[in-house]
C-alpha cells in the first residue's frame, strides 16, 4: 500500500521521508489504532509509519492496514520486529514506539527535530496512564533515571539516525533487554542520548495487571541480574 501522505520533489518524485516510526505489535489490536490516529499527522507531512506484527492473533493486523503506510510480518520478539522494520525505513530518523503509547503533536515534531538539532539518538519523557499517585513516583524515577545515565526503556520512545542506527549493527538480537544493551551500545559508540522533554503517554495495564509493586520488585530484579551477566533467555522466562 503507497504512502497516503507522501510528499513529492519538485520534479513529481515521491521524496524521502524525514521520520520513519517502527511500531512492534503483538495482538495489539485495541490500543494500535488509538496510536495510528496519533501519528496521522505525520503522513500527511510525508513521513511513513511502519507496523511490524509478530504474529498476531486478534485483528492487529487488519487495525494496522488501516493506518500505517505498511505492514510487515516477523517472527515474534521485539527485537526482531524493530530490525525487520528498520531495515525497510527510508526516513533520515527511525523513531521506535511501543503500539499501546499516545504521542502529542509537540513529541512528534521533536521526533523530526533529533537530527537537525545535531544528536544522534535520544529519548521522551514518559507519562503512565493510570491515575493512582504511585504511577506518578514511578514515572518520575524512569525520567531521572534515564536522563542521568543516558540508558532507556522502549517506553520511552527511543528515536535513532539512520547512521548510528547502522553504526551499532541494530537493535541487538536478544529475548529481553534489548533497549537497555542497546542503549548502552548507542552510548558508547555515538554518545549520549538527547532527553527530550516532550511527553509520551504509555500505558500501565502491565503494573495494574500483574500488581503495582511486584512489577516494580520485578523489573529492578531482571535489570540487576542482567548487569549481572545474567543470559537474557533466563530473565525473559522470569518476565514471561
Amino acid at each position: 500500500m503507497p504512502n497516503a501522505g507522501a510528499g513529492s520533489s519538485s520534479n513529481g518524485s515521491p521524496s524521502r521521508p524525514r521520520l520513519s516510526v517502527i511500531i512492534p505489535a503483538l495482538n495489539e489490536a485495541g490500543q494500535l489504532p488509538k496510536l495510528l490516529s496519533d501519528l496521522a499527522a505525520l503522513r500527511e507531512q510525508g513521513d511513513e509509519i511502519i507496523v511490524v506484527d509478530g504474529g498476531s492473533t486478534d485483528d492487529t493486523l487488519k487495525r494496522a492496514w488501516a493506518g500505517a503506510d505498511r505492514v510487515l510480518s516477523s517472527p515474534a520478539g521485539r527485537a526482531r520486529q524493530m530490525n525487520a522494520g528498520s531495515a525497510e525505513a527510508q526516513g533520515d530518523v527511525v523513531w521506535f514506539l511501543h503500539a499501546d503509547t499516545r504521542v502529542s503533536a509537540a513529541a512528534m515534531a521533536a521526533a523530526r527535530k533529533v537530527e537537525a538539532a545535531g544528536r544522534a539518538w535520544g529519548h521522551f519523557r514518559v507519562r503512565l496512564s493510570g491515575r493512582r499517585p504511585m504511577f506518578r513516583v514511578i514515572e518520575t524515577m524512569m525520567n531521572t533515571r534515564s536522563c542521568l545515565t543516558g540508558i532507556a526503556t522502549g517506553d520511552q520512545g527511543i528515536c535513532v539516525t539512520r547512521g548510528a542506527l547502522r553504526r551499532v549493527g541494530g537493535v541487538p538480537d536478544i529475548p529481553l533487554m534489548e533497549d537497555i544493551e542497546w542503549s548502552r551500545r548507542l552510548k558508547r559508540v555515538v554518545g549520549r542520548p538527547a532527553c527530550i522533554q516532550a511527553v509520551l503517554v504509555t500505558s500501565s495495564r502491565r503494573w495494574e495487571e500483574r500488581g503495582l509493586w511486584r512489577t516494580v520488585f520485578l523489573m529492578w530484579r531482571l535489570r540487576l541480574a542482567y548487569w549481572s551477566g545474567m543470559d537474557p533467555a533466563t530473565l525473559a522466562r522470569w518476565y514471561r
